[in-house]
């Protein structure tokens, strides 16, 4: 018997000893974090049930936003304090003694000059609105929400000095350079102009050698601002305009409810339902990876957090099925990206976003492509173990009873979530609150796996922080979106096209090979902010329906995540299986070019993806 019950370990887990007072700030931070998305499920859910008997809450969706602009921030404070920004390089993982020490020295030091801007870009924007004397409702005024952002990349900036090296020397060195490069910029030795293409070559190496995404993509837009003689106060505006749209909520509480999926014991039973189903036939295991990484990925966006959550337990499965280990890598490296285009994953609802689509006509238009790639992979995996014949059993029917009613639960999920999208009660972003909400109750209230103290306060901040990685991406991406339309290069590059491509299909077969590259070297939140709004006037001027466009874009982007040399599932099915990257890489091949033919069927053939949204209007 444990005495303390649940609250005991929360008690052990509470900072003593010599360094307390900077765990204690540790643990304010991540108990923060929890409270913040707490707020965020509480608040449309307590909005559904009011409106009921009342207007509902008074002002509700203004705080919504702003809470996923604090979530944004304290997850990225967070997220910089345990070294977890999300970056592209593997070439520090490449680097041993003195080369590696530079590199991270280097990378940091770009990194923390380029957030110290984004810093002061911030306060300028909030020292504006205060001026401008907006409130944000009962009199509060909203620049007290909006100071988040300088406090949040502040403290970014300062952390990444600190974890530039373990020695306080190395940390001089990154100060010394990050200085340097902030004292250069504002005392420019020569005319701006001619130090525009220099500065963007460090912020290169930079990015190769380790520096965060949204440094790369931040200090891009920022030195083409300031190469333009343009304020830099331009990136932080479209950052708050971005992270406080109506519907960006959705992305934290999606992503919420897939971190309690992942982190009870949902895993193990999907897999068994899965596995009763269709496990028994001749591939039927493989049938069974394709469904079961594709209904998690529908709810974590593509993460990776399918791979990690499940990589373990289905490898074992296939390998007892008599699969080859090359091919039972492949194919859980390969599934791990499926679900991307079902609702309600979430590249989905930002690119509808973006393209000012409806978002339920999106989901809907992604039904029939999502289930052809399911298929292929299925199908592939059945050819793969075409062999397999050793091991098999019956179908057992009470088993398969038995397994259906321990998931029930979990298999209501992407049910509660549809009908909450989809019924016309509640808003996109209050189902997302729903189905968090449903996702907690499973995990916490019935199967009793998570308990509220012992383990939501650490999964809500595990998802906190991956919000957080997101959002400081998307935030400073849209400002250099926002440069390439001031700069009018959307709509020269429609010019080019209505000149130079003549059809559509030669666009789209360019477009396929360019988006495969950018799949593999780009975050997808990332490629979707920057990429999606150059595309869509050339889309118009070619007859491109934007629901198409979308879906060739997103499967594109679902296909790079199996791209070497650094697809994110290649990267993380090598961390999570022990394998190495080489044998990851070798395994997927098969699948991949499988999953190519699918790409093509969708971008070639529009009825897959335009026969359902056209055939329910």
């Amino acid at each position: 018997m444990n005495p303390g019950g649940k609250n005991s370990a929360v008690i052990a887990a509470l900072p003593t000893g010599e360094a307390a007072p900077r765990r204690w700030w540790h643990f304010g931070e991540d108990l923060a974090l929890a409270l913040l998305l707490a707020i965020m499920v509480a608040l449309p859910l307590a909005e559904i049930v009011l409106r009921k008997f009342s207007t509902g809450i008074p002002s509700a969706p203004d705080f919504l936003r702003h809470l996923t602009l604090l979530v944004g921030m304290v997850g990225g404070v967070v997220a910089a304090r345990d070294g977890r920004l999300l970056a592209l390089a593997t070439a520090p993982a490449l680097l041993r003694g003195r080369w590696k020490g530079f590199a991270l020295v280097f990378s940091t030091g770009v990194g923390a000059a380029v957030t110290a801007f984004l810093c002061v870009a911030s306060l300028q924007f909030v020292l504006q609105e205060r001026e401008a004397g907006g409130v944000l409702a009962y009199g509060i005024p909203l620049w007290i929400v909006q100071v988040a952002m300088p406090a949040g990349f502040g403290i970014v900036c300062l952390r990444l000095i600190w974890r530039a090296a373990e020695t306080w020397t190395r940390r001089a060195f990154s100060l010394a350079l990050a200085a340097a490069f902030i004292l250069a910029a504002i005392f420019p030795p020569v005319a701006v102009p001619s130090l525009t293409a220099p500065a963007l070559a460090a912020l290169l190496a930079a990015t190769a050698l380790g520096a965060p995404i949204f440094v790369a993509l931040g200090g891009a837009a920022m030195i083409l601002f300031w190469g333009r003689d343009v304020p830099i106060t331009a990136v932080s505006v479209e950052h708050y305009g971005l992270v406080t749209n109506p519907a960006l909520p959705s992305i934290p509480l999606f992503t919420l409810a897939g971190y309690f999926m992942a982190e009870s014991g949902a895993s193990q039973r999907l897999v068994r339902v899965f596995q009763a189903l269709v496990g028994w036939f001749r591939g039927g295991p493989a049938i069974a990876t394709a469904l079961i990484c594709a209904f998690f990925t529908s709810f974590t966006g593509g993460s990776g957090v399918t791979i990690l959550a499940l990589g373990a337990l289905l490898m074992p499965v296939l390998i007892a099925a008599r699969f080859s280990e090359r091919d039972a890598l492949g194919l859980v490296t390969g599934a791990g990206s499926l679900g991307i285009l079902l609702p309600p994953c979430l590249p989905v609802i930002l690119y509808a976003i973006l393209a000012k689509v409806d978002i339920k006509e999106m989901f809907i238009a992604g039904l029939v492509p999502a289930v052809l790639l399911i298929g292929m992979t299925g199908a592939w995996g059945v050819w793969a173990g075409r062999k397999a014949t050793e091991g098999q059993q019956p179908f057992n029917l009470g088993e398969a009873g038995r397994a259906l009613w321990d998931a029930k639960w979990e298999l209501m999920l992407p049910v509660v979530s549809i009908v909450a999208l989809f019924g016309g009660w509640a808003t996109p972003v209050e189902a997302a609150a729903v189905t968090a909400f449903y996702a907690f109750t499973v995990a916490v209230m019935i199967h009793r796996e998570l308990g509220v103290l012992r383990d939501c306060p650490r999964v809500m901040t595990e998802a906190g922080v991956l919000v957080g990685g997101i959002l400081l991406i998307l935030g400073v991406a849209l400002g250099l979106t926002n440069y390439m339309v001031d700069a009018q290069i959307p709509d020269r590059l429609a010019e080019w096209a209505s000149i130079h491509v003549q059809s559509r299909w030669v666009f789209l077969l360019g477009l396929n090979v360019a988006l495969l590259f950018v799949g593999s070297v780009v975050e997808i939140y990332a490629a979707i902010v920057v990429i999606v709004p150059l595309l869509l006037p050339i889309g118009a001027q070619l007859g491109i329906d934007p629901l198409h466009l979308g879906i060739i874009f997103l499967a594109n982007m679902e296909l790079g995540f199996l791209c070497p040399p650094v697809g994110l599932n290649l990267l993380l099915a090598s961390y999570r299986l022990n394998k190495p990257m080489f044998a990851v890489t070798r395994a997927v091949l098969p699948l991949l070019g499988v999953r190519f033919i699918g790409v093509l069927l969708i971008t070639y053939v529009p009825w897959i993806t335009l026969v359902l949204p056209h055939w329910l209007r």
